[in-house]
């Protein structure tokens, strides 16, 4: 009723300029409407939730007003960062200082030895990187403690995700759960581990293979000889002439591994890996855009990829096709580098 009063005087005001017609219009009166009276009420209160009790209905909004933690727990507020958060962080910065030791060793073993084409020629260049990377204070600091520190973060963060899952599929009692797990769950859902994806695999993969080669190039020599002095290209390049089959093996996993999960690595700290895929993980429903969207991965996909595969070769150029190819060292300098490779016997 009001509603229309309102617009009878808006045309009233309106029309009364127009000297013609305001007279004969000003005279009709608005058609009147159902009074809201006429119209049953339906607006009724809703009964409380069956797991929360009428009377605690005040309490609990209070207690989310009150509450400022209860929105950042489920990441909607910057605040109250989780334990996952800085692990991340950490797990980040320690691989931007062992990328510092990761160039010059490519540097090193591999652009050199392609550029000078010699084992002896290369091995001065390599003396001269490890008083950047081998000396008391930057071997601890660009070496042992980014690796210990990259891999210990990442080892924290699944058990963190274990965790978290096991609670969130089965509650605080999923200690207790023997028993009590359906059948039809998968493995992973029923123990709780996170899925391995293509870093996290590679990266443990490389842990390993990396652990094994700086004990043959730097732990054994320092456990046998006390020093590591003699020890460079011609040591690795005598390894391949007299144990051809362990060293091509080892080497090719430790280039493959390595570059592909610091190049995956990488893509994913500057957000490229989370876009890239062979499929679409979620439809649209617009065949236009999921092309689009599919194309776009694909090519992210293949863009890293190629960046992996240049890596291994401009790797494998100088550490395989040069170094693996300098051939047995002869000697008392022969002879020492086989009592070293003697005493691992489980692996040579």
């Amino acid at each position: 009723m009001e509603y229309r009063s309102l617009r009878s005087r808006a045309s009233q005001d309106t029309l009364v300029s127009n000297a013609s017609t305001s007279l004969s219009l000003l005279e009709l009166d608005p058609t009147p409407m159902d009074s809201p009276a006429s119209v049953p009420y339906t607006d009724k209160d809703l009964p409380p939730l069956p797991e929360q009790p009428e009377e605690s209905l005040s309490d609990s909004t209070h207690s989310l007003r009150s509450n400022p933690t209860t929105t950042s727990s489920v990441g909607l507020s910057g605040a109250g960062h989780g334990p996952i958060f800085y692990l991340t962080r950490i797990q980040r910065y320690s691989s931007y200082t062992f990328s510092l030791f990761t160039t010059l060793h490519l540097a090193t073993t591999s652009v050199i030895p392609v550029l000078a084409r010699s084992v002896p020629a290369s091995e001065s260049y390599l003396l001269l990187a490890r008083e950047i990377y081998q000396t008391p204070l930057s071997e601890p600091l660009l070496v042992a403690l980014p690796v210990v520190v990259h891999v210990g973060t990442g080892i924290a963060i699944r058990l963190i995700r274990r965790s978290q899952n096991l609670k969130r599929y089965y509650g605080d009692d999923h200690h207790h759960r023997k028993g009590s797990v359906p059948t039809k769950q998968t493995p992973t859902l029923r123990s709780g581990w996170p899925t391995f994806s293509y870093i996290g695999a590679s990266g443990y993969g490389f842990t390993v293979i990396f652990a094994v080669h700086a004990f043959m190039n730097r732990g054994l020599p320092l456990l046998v000889e006390g020093d590591s002095a003699n020890i460079g290209l011609a040591y690795v390049a005598h390894g391949f002439a007299k144990h051809p089959v362990i060293s091509w093996t080892s080497f090719v996993s430790l280039i493959g591994l390595g570059v592909g999960h610091m190049v995956w690595g990488w893509a994913k700290w500057v957000g490229a890996a989370q876009g890239a895929g062979w499929q679409l993980e979620r439809h649209t429903g617009n065949a236009a855009v999921d092309k689009q969207t599919k194309k776009k991965r694909r090519r992210r996909l293949l863009v890293i990829n190629g960046v992996a595969a240049i890596g291994c070769l401009m790797w494998a150029a100088g550490g395989l096709g040069v170094v693996g190819r300098g051939g047995e060292t002869l000697g008392w300098v022969g002879k020492v580098y086989d009592g070293l490779y003697e005493k691992v016997p489980g692996l040579f």
